[in-house]
């Protein structure tokens, strides 16, 4: 009779085993996992609860991202849209300064939010990071002297001896360079707020830098001018990089990024700079 009962109880805790699903077959929101992993709290959350919104940007990339030297003060497209989604999570922007070359890891390691600022999606940093809706397309194109523009108009005719492309480092203009910079020479110069000035000067020959930034500096310097800007030699998109794996966050950056490039928002802080 004994052995009946043992033999009866262990055939119900069998069956009750098998009706319950394997811990790798549950949601996550069913076994209590959070956005973006386990024991972390996503930005949605912790950016309100700080009031600040921390902010990497390379401040040397105008008309979207401008560090003054003088007050430190950050000025551009991309600040101002920092400013508005910095208020809409009740908080306040502060800036991180990074580097081309750092912007990835510095937002990877925590040391801010979100990178803004023209930053552009590519498939090797999206595998270390998230990218938000896109703000814009962009595409490499010429930057070159006015009296020179009939010289330089394609990559063949920039790819010569004697001709001097010159390129800031660390980002997708000096990637873009060393892929299609062959017979011509190529000058890497640290500071991307003077280079352009090395044009002007006649130091340099041509900067291939993206469409947008190519139609500014050629408004603010006459001696300038952006060949074929609306047809670059490559396609690319500007976006905000958030944190790999927060989800919510990024749904979040997502609509308002919707909403921003919808509603005029972004389209009149652009034409302040660039018109």
């Amino acid at each position: 009779m004994k052995r009946a009962a043992t033999l009866s109880a262990l055939a119900c805790l069998l069956a009750v085993t098998a009706a319950a699903p394997a811990a790798s077959d549950t949601p996550a929101a069913v076994r209590g996992a959070t956005t973006p992993a386990a024991g972390k709290t996503s930005a949605l959350d912790a950016v309100p609860r700080r009031g600040v919104l921390r902010v990497c940007t390379t401040g040397d990339y105008r008309p979207f991202t401008h560090r003054d030297p003088a007050t430190g003060k950050y000025s551009g497209v991309d600040i101002k849209m920092a400013g508005d989604l910095a208020k809409s999570l009740d908080a306040a922007p502060r800036y991180v300064a990074t580097t081309w070359a750092r912007l990835v890891g510095d937002l990877s390691a925590g040391r801010c939010d979100i990178a803004m600022g023209g930053v552009s999606v590519t498939l090797p940093r999206a595998r270390s990071v998230y990218f938000s809706e896109p703000t814009r397309t962009d595409g490499k194109t010429p930057l070159v002297r006015c009296t020179d523009q009939d010289k330089y108009r394609t990559l063949a005719q920039i790819d010569r001896p004697g001709t001097r492309v010159i390129v800031n480092p660390g980002g997708t203009n000096e990637e873009f360079a060393r892929a299609h910079i062959h017979r011509a020479t190529l000058t890497v110069h640290p500071d991307n707020t003077t280079i352009f000035d090395e044009i002007i000067a006649g130091r340099a020959d041509v900067m291939m830098t993206d469409a947008g930034e190519t139609r500014y500096q050629a408004k603010i310097h006459p001696e300038l001018c952006a060949l074929h800007p609306d047809k670059p030699f490559t396609f690319s998109e500007k976006a905000y990089a958030l944190p790999r794996g927060d989800d919510e966050f990024k749904a979040y950056v997502d609509q308002w990024v919707h909403l921003a490039t919808h509603d005029g928002t972004y389209r009149k802080y652009e034409d302040a700079w660039m018109k």
